[in-house]
């Protein structure tokens, strides 16, 4: 099953180590406030981000940023397209407008609606545009998806790989899908040990248990 990657924001996911870092509006250039007619049309609760902690009760999440890393919610927020996406949150270790060597780490989360993806029935199946952005961004596949529980909720996983200036980038991606959203976690580090450690900063509460892989 093949379908078309129609928003932007699947693409800052995928560019997020590099392209993004280059794109983003410089700091003094963002709001301090979330889009407001994103908020309005987004069916999913946009979460918010207090002592260190994102929380979005209407997903029963929650993810504790890393000490010192930079918040470009709002920024990517701008970019939405109203009523068929949201980003949840976007955090990176340093700021992603800087120039720097190396790979900038980062997690990004966001809701698509699923009617933009009439032919998507899984978790499994957002895995088509996620892969398909990703090899024409020079990752390859490391794991095809599986099933991967955080807790008792259980997401589909997908990892990519990527050669850069002598190292490795890793990508991981989760998903699940949530009444008429599509939710896609993306971590980006260095190796498997840095994104072990930043999937280890996500949890999940409440009664919303769903194996959306079936």
């Amino acid at each position: 099953m093949r379908f078309r990657a129609r928003h932007a924001i699947l693409v800052l996911l995928l560019a997020s180590v590099s392209v993004l870092a280059q794109a983003s509006k410089p700091a003094g250039e963002s709001s301090s406030k979330p889009h407001a007619k994103a908020r309005e049309n987004a069916a999913s609760d946009p979460g918010t981000i207090a002592d260190g902690v994102y929380r979005n009760p209407s997903l029963s999440l929650s993810y504790k940023i890393p000490f010192g890393w930079v918040d470009r919610t709002s920024v990517m927020r701008e970019g939405s397209e109203l009523g068929k996406a949201m980003v949840l949150l976007a955090v990176f270790e340093r700021p992603p407008e800087a120039q720097a060597e190396g790979i900038n780490p980062a997690v990004v989360m966001v809701a698509e609606s699923t009617s933009s993806y009439p032919d998507l029935k899984t978790a499994a199946d957002y895995f088509g545009p996620i892969t398909e952005l990703a090899t024409a961004n020079s990752f390859t596949v490391d794991n095809p998806p599986y099933d991967f529980p955080v807790g008792a909720k259980h997401l589909v996983r997908g990892d990519f790989v990527k050669e850069k200036d002598s190292a490795s980038v890793r990508q991981t991606s989760l998903v699940f899908l949530q009444k008429s959203w599509i939710v896609s976690l993306t971590f980006i580090g260095t190796g498997d040990d840095e994104i072990d450690e930043l999937l280890g900063r996500l949890s999940f509460q409440g009664p919303s248990v769903n194996r959306s892989s079936k």
